[in-house]
């Protein structure tokens, strides 16, 4: 195996249907300015609540990238 240098980064991707959408959201919007994306560890999910009812879902995740000189 090759040694490599990977960079972790915080996003927090949201959806108004599921923590799975929220995710999906934060990825498909890093990878459009991140090459090379490799793992996603989620770390924190939250709601958001208005008058008694659930209207969002948010995933906070830490990505990693490889790093390249």
């Amino acid at each position: 195996m090759d040694s490599s240098t990977y960079k972790i980064i915080e996003l927090v991707g949201t959806s108004p249907e599921s923590w799975e959408g929220a995710a999906k959201n934060a990825i498909n919007t890093a990878s459009k300015s991140l090459q090379d994306l490799r793992i996603a560890e989620i770390t924190k999910l939250d709601l958001t609540i208005e008058n008694g009812k659930v209207t969002g879902f948010r995933t906070r995740i830490n990505v990693s990238f490889k790093y390249h000189e």
